[in-house]
């Protein structure tokens, strides 16, 4: 039986009388593209700093190769982040820093190799995802926002991890530059053979870059499924959600003064 790169089984986690998440059950196979799409405040992002153990669950699992994340010491957990890479939903480049440095930073960290080694892969990855090298002098402010997530993803690849995690990497853009940014991710991670598994919250980029989308609603997945599969499925809250409709199961607040 083959083990799932990553898996989350009966994942709960409540802040206060808040219960986000009430029971995730989710898998990712070896070298997949999974997106998980779902309402604001539905626990996508949630998810993601569960599965970089920025918080932790207050019951289930989550594993990464068979081993459940929750045993592991610091050492083996430092050990497990730099197999992993993160593109950010905001790309969070450091403002102070040259992007070259930006893409190189786990590098300089782990002091495995040269500054100039460093900054030699760096630009490597720059050319990757379509820019020049000349780019990697320059400081994030000089560069477009459709840039800066190129650079973000640069650096996300730049360990050649085995799981790439991407909080909406289309966000923000427009559709010329999300159908890019999605050629840019399928390409990269393809090459890579990672597991890539990602919050997008356009349709067009998750029909692009998910092999398998899987939905979230009150707390828990409601659909999964092949691609392929999602414009014929006959789950309402699916529909309704990826159709934009305002009528439907799914109910959203509204407030009025």
């Amino acid at each position: 039986m083959t083990v799932p790169k990553i898996k989350l089984e009966g994942i709960t986690k409540s802040f206060g009388t808040n219960h986000v998440l009430k029971g995730v059950d989710l898998e990712v196979a070896e070298g997949e593209s999974l997106v998980l799409i779902g309402g604001s405040a539905s626990g996508k992002t949630l998810i993601l700093k569960l599965i970089l153990g920025l918080e932790k669950p207050d019951s289930g699992s989550i594993q990464i190769d068979g081993i459940d994340t929750a045993t592991l010491g610091q050492k083996d957990h430092e050990a497990l982040l730099h197999r992993m890479g993160m593109l950010f939903q905001q790309s969070a480049l450091f403002d102070s820093m040259p992007i070259w440095e930006n893409i190189a930073f786990q590098l300089l960290q782990d002091r495995k190799l040269t500054p100039d080694e460093s900054k030699q892969v760096a630009l490597e990855k720059l050319v990757s995802v379509g820019l020049t090298a000349d780019v990697g002098e320059l400081l994030p402010a000089e560069i477009s926002g459709g840039m800066q997530k190129r650079v973000g993803f640069a650096r996300a690849i730049a360990n050649d991890p085995e799981i790439i995690l991407l909080d909406e990497p289309t966000a923000g853009l427009d559709p010329i530059m999300t159908n890019v940014i999605g050629e840019l991710i399928m390409k990269g991670t393809r090459d890579l053979g990672a597991t890539t598994f990602s919050i997008i919250s356009d349709m067009k980029g998750a029909r692009q870059i998910g092999d398998r989308i899987a939905m979230i609603y009150d707390g828990t997945i409601i659909w999964s499924g092949p691609t392929a599969e999602v414009d014929t499925s006959d789950n309402a809250y699916l529909d309704q959600f990826i159709n934009n409709r305002a009528e439907g199961p799914i109910k959203m607040a509204i407030t009025t003064a």
